[in-house]
């Protein structure tokens, strides 16, 4: 089985060579929703009808569904709360809004208070385990798209990039989802993964979602401007977009000038959008700084 699905993404990887990702759009929203069990539904969050809003159902992971989960190479099961983020409530959601996709991400940090590692037994078996068990699941959600938030690994770039690349490729090609994104973060632990699967396949990658409230708490706006050129340039050609954090994680705040910053960046032709870590985290405030932001996205001064 594996052989042939490595003789079959050989033949795409041929007809499919000249794709290249499409282009962001300035009024893009996102946020990852259903990571932290607090009920949070669609019917919650806002949906400003003005710009393209994506939602990320976080997370699917290739662990055991166990109360001692382990790596299963490949095979992804879903852990975001499903309770509440059904398939029906999706479809629901997609069809009250058409401004609106949703899309999954894989990996996280971590699963049951432990690291969720990326830990591939071979390229080959982890990327046909994954087609088939991603497709399966973005078939059942109807879902647009994809995200890679992976945060430890057990492996080297090189064969992280082979795995991710191939499936995002397969994924796209069969259009089994319409976009693509990476989520990294500035650490010698996770960066160069990223800019690994960046230099190889960065042209099936739509957007970089670079979490920019992994930064250190009283960031300010010269600073948070330097960190986004510096990932700019990472990740050149690429459409990164800035990030806060609602769950008291670091960066540039809303409070201390990040809506700011959007400004100066959108003056020089440079914002891609916003992302938000996360729904879950908001729903008791209301989500203040989603209404904010989306707000600031609609307006086009």
């Amino acid at each position: 089985m594996a052989a042939i699905f490595s003789v079959l993404l050989i033949v795409l990887f041929i007809s499919f060579s000249s794709f290249q990702a499409s282009p962001t759009n300035s009024r893009l929203f996102r946020e990852y929703i259903g990571a932290e069990d607090t009920g949070v539904t669609f019917s919650d969050v806002p949906v400003n009808q003005n710009i393209e809003v994506h939602y990320i159902l976080s997370f699917a992971i290739d662990y055991t569904s166990s109360s001692k989960p382990s790596p299963t190479n490949g095979y992804f099961n879903v852990y975001w709360d499903t309770e509440n983020l059904t398939p029906s409530a999706v479809s629901s959601f997609k069809a009250h809004h058409g401004n609106v996709k949703v899309a999954m991400s894989l990996g996280g940090d971590t699963i049951n208070k432990q690291h969720v590692y990326f830990d591939p037994k071979s390229i080959n078996s982890w990327v046909s385990n994954a087609i088939h068990s991603i497709s399966d699941i973005a078939s059942k959600y109807n879902l647009d798209g994809i995200d890679i938030d992976y945060e430890h690994f057990r492996t080297d770039p090189d064969t992280f990039a082979e795995c991710i690349g191939k499936l995002l490729f397969y994924l796209k090609q069969q259009r089994i989802v319409s976009f693509a994104s990476i989520a990294p973060y500035e650490d010698d632990s996770v960066q160069p993964y990223y800019l690994a699967l960046w230099k190889k396949y960065g042209h099936l990658i739509d957007y970089v979602n670079f979490q920019f409230y992994a930064y250190p708490k009283g960031t300010n706006v010269s600073q948070f401007l330097k960190y986004f050129e510096t990932q700019n340039s990472n990740y050149e050609g690429g459409k990164v977009l800035v990030s806060f954090g609602t769950d008291k994680s670091g960066g540039l705040s809303p409070k201390n000038g990040f809506f700011e910053a959007c400004s100066n960046l959108r003056r020089m032709n440079k914002l891609n959008g916003i992302f938000i870590w996360s729904a879950d985290d908001s729903k008791k405030d209301g989500f203040t700084y989603e209404l904010q932001a989306q707000s600031f996205l609609a307006d086009s001064k």
